[in-house]
């Protein structure tokens, strides 16, 4: 997945990694997103990308419902203080909003913040429950 994104980030204001509250040394696993801007902001802000080692943030590109059934074993794969943020379209028929929030629950999950991920895309974070971490 890739997204249109403008550099519309003036010196002092947040960036987008940051919003999604990448840290330096965060192990970071991604699915289905290429975005190559996205992917040099995750290594500019020292991020680690990881394919097999349990992550503590997980970026899933989520462009239909059959998509979110994956939400259940990326959950089970992050760590218990991580985070797993789900990236849509904004508007999109094919998933909305309500579909993202029900499989966030499906997979155990709570859903804490929403952050405009592009022009085009929303991010969704979910986190394990509190009690269960």
């Amino acid at each position: 997945m890739t997204t249109d994104r403008r550099r519309d980030e003036s010196p002092g204001q947040t960036s987008r990694v940051e919003k999604l509250g990448v840290k330096p040394g965060h192990l970071t696993l991604l699915v289905g997103i290429t975005d190559p801007m996205f992917l040099a902001e995750l290594q500019n802000q020292g991020a680690r990308i990881t394919t097999s080692a349990t992550p503590d943030l997980i970026f899933c590109a989520v462009e239909s419902r059959a998509a979110l059934q994956q939400l259940s074993r990326l959950a089970k794969r992050m760590k218990r203080q991580g985070a797993l943020w789900t990236i849509r379209r904004k508007g999109s028929p094919l998933v909305s909003q309500a579909d993202v929030h029900r499989a966030g629950k499906a997979a155990g999950l709570v859903d804490v913040k929403v952050v405009r991920f592009s022009d085009t895309h929303t991010a969704d974070k979910f986190v394990v429950p509190l009690a269960q971490r």
